[in-house]
């Protein structure tokens, strides 16, 4: 019988570039679905707060029979786009905002929160927003308890030139996102 080849070891060119085409191809896939998994999980920061805040309330109300107003916390002058920022009470004072409520987030934040009360009834309404994907569309999150009917002006002022959230479009007494397109990936 007679060899053909006599190969020692090693890979042939095609082999190689059946490799990285595979690698390619896998990376194709698997790239958009890291960023989407990302931007999920950046948004998930502004909805578990948005909750935290709204246990806040509730203790607070149930001891002393009002809420609490914040204003935008951390500043949005000190919010960079797509970073994480040290959270600051903009309320200066132990006795005010979110110092008032016991509340702050563990940590740096991507959003910055605000929490506007209602005059006569017992509601408020409490909002996050953000530029998680950095495409200068500020993404926004928000929470009203009871009648909150004010519409834009309820969701309070976050400082940063975004739109603010339309509080007539939440559910009451539930988190949620102020736009439908909120929480979902530009890629």
């Amino acid at each position: 019988m007679k060899k053909f080849h006599n190969r020692k070891g090693g890979f042939t060119l095609i082999e190689l570039m059946i490799v990285v085409a595979i690698i390619g191809i896998l990376a194709a896939i698997a790239i958009p679905n890291f960023l989407r998994f990302q931007l999920k999980a950046k948004s998930s920061e502004g909805k578990t707060n948005l909750a935290a805040i709204r246990t806040s309330e509730e203790s607070y109300y149930s001891e002393f029979g009002v809420y609490v107003s914040a204003l935008a916390s951390p500043p949005a002058a000190d919010m960079g786009y797509n970073t994480k920022t040290a959270f600051d009470n903009r309320d200066n004072g132990a006795d005010a905002g979110f110092d008032r409520l016991g509340w702050a987030p563990e940590g740096w934040v991507f959003f910055n929160y605000v929490v506007v009360t209602g005059t006569g009834d017992a509601i408020f309404t409490a909002t996050a927003q953000a530029d998680i994907d950095a495409d200068g569309t500020g993404q926004t999150w928000g929470y009203k308890k009871g009648n909150a009917t004010l519409g834009f002006e309820a969701g309070g002022d976050h400082g940063n030139g975004f739109t603010a959230c339309d509080v007539t479009q939440l559910k009451p007494e539930t988190v949620g996102a102020c736009l439908s397109t909120y929480g979902q990936s530009v890629f």
